[in-house]
């Protein structure tokens, strides 16, 4: 990397980790978590972007060559041949089976049986192999043995392609654009595991009420799940949040939320955080009923991005002294109002909620893929123009914070075949049993992981 890029990334992160940290910094950082504008901003469809990897950098490329201003960017993150590969049924993507022009689809149905929770409770691993898998992976549960077991194999060379072409794409804009990530790592709220992909919605609440039990005893076990899988999928050098998503909890009543949904979720929050990262959670839907919460985690952990259907105002009264917020213009505006509408908006925000810091102005968890390009154009320039607190503050990266504890002491890393059962199996080894176990640990622990994927 240049020292003009390195010089460029390292301001760009050290004002967004400042934000978050509810730290001093020279301005209010254009930061969004997904800014989906900035797939098609130069002409490519959405089936090119989730299928051909060049021209997803491209996109992205030429859109920091217009909005230099931006200070991250993040949007895509499926690649859709690793779908294709084991026959995912959870997404409808463009160019196979919708336009090529259209958004992908998450597909919502009950994956999982009501009497399955105990099987989920005692053994998470074999239910994902021998229940969840086979009915969500198309491949994988395909009759045909041969075809079943080459699903698998191509899903894990799919996994490394995968993993590859996000590496050189972060490596591409970090090094090339001086662009840091808005997250990496990823999970879901464990309530959000049940009420997503496994029960769905209706499946969830109503288990709320006929197996309130087994709906508790599954988020428990669901914690440590989540929280291996996040940690697994992190920045190691600690520099970015992990992203969580929140689905179900704007259709939860306050006494569901805090029942169901809030202790289990504030678990993975709160280990996250002892090891040492931040995320970054988008509160979708209206969550004005439950986001006080956010006042019982340390400060400055947790950029929350407020919904258009919240309070942006509200949400800063409420929780933004403990926790940073993200939000403030309504998709509506993106797409339909006009550069002078984005502009009045944008420095009234300044004006109000970013007093004081801790505030990223943005859209409702995104910038929409309609959102028209003068209208993004005019947010930046407001911003430039009246977002700033001290020119004179030079924003520098924050030192990776401490771990409190080793991974495994915070949260337990679950596993088909522990190294216990393989020895056993071996009748012993002649050499370093060490060496042997390490790795065969580390294995089992990325395939355990990787089980996870499918619940996104």
């Amino acid at each position: 990397m240049s020292l003009e890029m390195q010089k460029l990334y390292d301001e760009r992160l050290g004002r967004y980790q400042a934000t978050i940290a509810l730290e001093p910094t020279d301005r209010i950082p254009i930061a969004s978590g997904s800014c989906y504008l900035a797939e098609v901003y130069s002409g490519a469809t959405n089936q090119e972007i989730i299928y051909d990897p060049d021209k997803w950098l491209q996109a992205e490329m030429a859109f920091i060559k217009d909005f230099p201003e931006i200070d991250t960017l993040r949007d895509n993150r499926v690649w859709a041949p690793l779908y294709d590969a084991v026959g995912c049924k959870t997404y409808k993507l463009p160019g196979r089976d919708l336009p090529p022009n259209q958004h992908f689809q998450f597909v919502e149905e009950e994956y999982m049986q009501a009497d399955e929770y105990e099987l989920l409770i005692q053994d998470p691993g074999l239910f994902m192999l021998n229940k969840f898998l086979p009915r969500v992976l198309g491949e994988y549960g395909s009759p045909d043995a041969n075809r079943s077991h080459m699903a698998f194999l191509k899903a894990g060379m799919g996994q490394m392609m995968m993993n590859n072409i996000m590496r050189n794409r972060s490596l591409q804009l970090q090094t090339v654009c001086g662009m840091p990530q808005p997250t990496t790592g990823v999970f879901i709220a464990p309530f959000d595991v049940l009420g997503d992909v496994l029960r769905g919605l209706r499946g969830a609440l109503m288990d709320t009420y006929r197996r309130p039990r087994q709906v508790l005893e599954a988020c428990d076990v669901l914690v440590d799940v989540m929280v291996r899988f996040a940690l697994s999928t992190a920045d190691p050098l600690r520099r970015y949040p992990i992203f969580v998503p929140t689905h179900k909890a704007c259709f939860m009543s306050p006494k569901q939320f805090d029942t169901f949904y809030w202790p289990s979720f504030k678990r993975v929050l709160e280990k996250l955080i002892a090891a040492g990262y931040t995320v970054r959670a988008y509160l979708e839907g209206d969550w004005k009923q439950h986001w006080h919460h956010f006042n019982e985690l340390p400060q400055g952990k947790v950029l929350c991005d407020i919904d258009t259907q919240g309070d942006i105002f509200k949400a800063k009264a409420d929780f933004g002294r403990q926790q940073a917020i993200s939000g403030g213009i309504h998709d509506s505006t993106f797409i339909l109002g006009t550069p002078a509408e984005v502009a009045e908006r944008v420095h009234h925000l300044c004006e109000t909620v970013g007093k004081g810091g801790g505030f990223i102005i943005n859209g409702g968890c995104n910038i929409p893929y309609d959102t028209k390009p003068e209208n993004f154009r005019a947010m930046i320039d407001t911003i430039m123009q009246y977002g700033w607190y001290d020119k004179n503050c030079k924003p520098v990266p924050k030192p990776p914070a401490a771990a409190a504890s080793a991974p495994d002491d915070i949260a337990r890393q679950y596993r088909i075949t522990p190294w216990a059962t393989r020895v056993k199996e071996l009748g012993g080894v002649r050499g370093d049993e060490a060496m042997i176990q390490q790795p065969w640990d580390q294995l089992e622990a990325m395939a355990f992981n990787w089980l996870w994927t499918w619940t996104m």
